[in-house]
């Protein structure tokens, strides 16, 4: 099979190389990768390479690993101990972040592993950039494998829902402290607060899925500030309609002019909700002076080692009781509420697609990615021939089965 790997830091060292297909043992599952998205986070793993804290010290040089945290994925032989679990055929959407300790190559991470909770798909086990992919124990142990719940959900789509698992994961992570009277107790709810002023800054791929979810809060306002207008006209068309029908008012802003809008719509308060949906030092400080009292505001893009040090406003964390937030991807739960969303039509990943391609056009995937020249995700085929990445616009099940058709291997 061909798989990409990563063999040290460096993009100069991710290679397309070819492997024999791994043999699952009696506690293992192997899978045929139907589709495989091109996470933003992999562009971190390349540039830390064996100090990226979920490869922990393993040597990429001596033990390369096969790339890829987004998949879909279908059975194709399971070792008998799991074999009752996990049914040839089956398609699954996979958890790449696993919640368990290493069971396999201890010996290749850090004092051997000692203290380690996490692994991950992608990282140190096997990823979804492959023809197969293993399914070790660690990942089946922290159920890792969510089965789709309907044949009709393109490959794309189960792809598609890590990704927004991880905008589910991060809106949860918003606490809002209510009282129904003075007299009352107080009562923690998660989630973006229902009514309130919700800020989202950034509408690259992960911003716009950042909006759509945030929809399912209702929200009085809905406030998307970017950079570049066209990024905005694409809020604009996707989510007008889906804001109208959950009684949301949709704003789409250049940044610039955000915090004033903030104001206005607010009434001078601030916003409720903030999720800063790229790595921005600045905006991260920043943005805490745009929070009404009881804000929350959500550290989602992550900055680089080296410069992730922000100031905190403590008089506003002290008599605003401002919160700050983070999470780092999501658990299987959320991947299966992502797909529970799309079957029930709540969530269109089709929307969120820009480019399609073959394994062999990784690199060039990454490079896109990297210089911000991509206006959505990329998902790759493995098994289909050579193939070049190509644009798409809102693509469906029927436009996916007829490009993977059309280019089958043979």
């Amino acid at each position: 099979m061909q798989a990409v790997r990563l063999h040290g830091a460096g993009v100069e060292n991710i290679q397309v190389d070819t492997l024999p297909v791994p043999e699952p043992n009696a506690n293992q599952v192997l899978a045929r990768v139907d589709a495989a998205g091109v996470c933003t986070s992999i562009l971190k793993l390349v540039e830390q390479g064996s100090a990226h804290t979920f490869i922990n010290g393993w040597d990429l040089v001596k033990h390369p690993v096969i790339l890829g945290d987004e998949g879909c994925v279908t059975v194709v032989q399971a070792g008998k101990n799991v074999a009752s679990r996990y049914p040839v055929g089956r398609r699954y959407a996979t958890q790449p972040a696993v919640a368990h300790p290493p069971i396999n190559h201890r010996e290749r991470y850090r004092n051997g592993g000692q203290g380690m909770e996490k692994v991950a798909i992608g990282y140190t086990l096997p990823g979804h950039l492959a023809e197969y992919m293993l399914v070790t124990e660690e990942a089946i142990a922290a159920e890792c494998l969510l089965p789709l719940p309907s044949d009709d959900i393109p490959f794309f789509a189960g792809a598609l829902c890590e990704p927004f698992s991880c905008v589910i994961s991060a809106q949860d992570r918003h606490i809002h402290i209510q009282q129904e009277s003075p007299t009352a107790p107080r009562v923690p709810r998660l989630g973006l607060l229902r009514g309130g002023v919700t800020v989202i800054i950034g509408a690259g791929p992960m911003g716009r899925m950042h909006a759509a979810a945030a929809l399912r809060f209702s929200p009085r306002h809905l406030i998307v500030m970017d950079i570049l207008a066209e990024r905005l006209g694409w809020i604009r068309e996707n989510l007008s309609e889906k804001a109208r029908s959950a009684g949301t008012e949709l704003h789409t802003v250049l940044s610039a002019e955000g915090p004033d809008l903030i104001k206005k719509v607010s009434n001078g308060h601030g916003a409720d909700d903030i999720i800063a949906a790229v790595g921005l030092r600045k905006v991260q400080q920043e943005s805490q002076q745009w929070l009404a009292k009881g804000g929350v505001l959500n550290l989602f893009g992550g900055l680089k080692r080296g410069e992730h040090l922000i100031e905190l406003d403590t008089l506003r964390v002290h008599y605003d009781e401002i919160r700050l937030c983070g999470s780092s991807g999501g658990s299987p739960a959320d991947v299966a509420e992502a797909l529970r969303m799309v079957a029930a039509g709540e969530f269109d990943p089709g929307k969120h697609l820009d480019m399609v391609g073959s394994l062999d056009q990784f690199a060039k995937a990454l490079e896109l990615i990297k210089t911000q020249t991509v206006e959505g995700k990329i998902v790759l085929y493995p098994q289909i021939r050579p193939t070049d990445l190509e644009r798409v616009n809102a693509w469906t099940r029927r436009d996916e089965a007829g490009f993977i058709e059309a280019r089958r291997k043979a």
